[in-house]
């Protein structure tokens, strides 16, 4: 009963209403934008020579990633679990006059159409671990055949992994690159998986490395 009660208890601390106000709490800590504006340097040398098709970006934050792809011809479909970062984000689409379908909710209990994106990017994805391996199937699940996954995640060393713990936030609870390789099975060709130097980060950021998985449905 105990090891229930504990179950219980950290699902309530990482769920979708804990999440979303914790985000947005973090977005409110700031006036103006919380993140450069510039789209992730890695998803613009990815994609940057793909013909553009439908793409889901998971965990759009302010949004400069959608926008970007928005104006490359993409038809895009933007998600992330913070209001306050969806309200920013459509404000700088309305700026840019980029034409994004902008959702409010957890990426993994919104249910997408199946083999329905030609592309799914998740740069610096932060999926709670404790939402199980069926909703990131399902998220999964939205990529077509031929379709692409791109995934990026930091690189983290112990000690950068010591201070996210510090500060209450402990990247063992979420999906990691590892994590996401062991799940995609069968149905998908793994490109890469492997670390990479950050392309443009943001000046001063610690993050000098990024881990990416680029992943082919069959």
């Amino acid at each position: 009963m105990a090891i229930v009660a504990e179950h219980e208890h950290r699902e309530q601390r990482s769920g979708p209403e804990v999440q979303a106000s914790e985000w947005d709490a973090r977005y409110c800590e700031r006036d103006g934008s919380m993140w450069s504006g510039r789209p992730n340097g890695r998803l613009v040398a990815e994609v940057a020579d793909i013909v553009p098709g439908r793409v889901l970006d998971v965990g759009c934050g302010e949004g400069a990633d959608a926008v970007w792809l928005a104006q490359r011809g993409w038809t895009v479909t933007a998600i992330d679990i913070s209001d306050v970062a969806v309200r920013r984000a459509r404000a700088a689409a309305e700026s840019a006059g980029a034409t994004v379908e902008w959702i409010c909710g957890d990426a993994l209990q919104t249910r997408f159409p199946a083999r329905s994106f030609d592309l799914v990017s998740m740069q610096y994805p932060a999926l709670p671990k404790a939402a199980g391996d069926r909703a990131l199937r399902s998220l999964l699940d939205a990529v077509r055949r031929g379709g692409l996954l791109l995934a990026v995640y930091h690189d983290l060393d112990d000690e950068h992994r010591e201070h996210m713990r510090s500060q209450g936030f402990d990247p063992a609870d979420y999906v990691g690159a590892d994590d996401l390789g062991e799940l995609l099975g069968h149905e998908f060709t793994v490109e890469l998986h492997a670390v990479e130097p950050r392309v443009n980060p943001p000046p001063g950021n610690p993050h000098i490395a990024d881990v990416v998985v680029r992943a082919r449905r069959c």
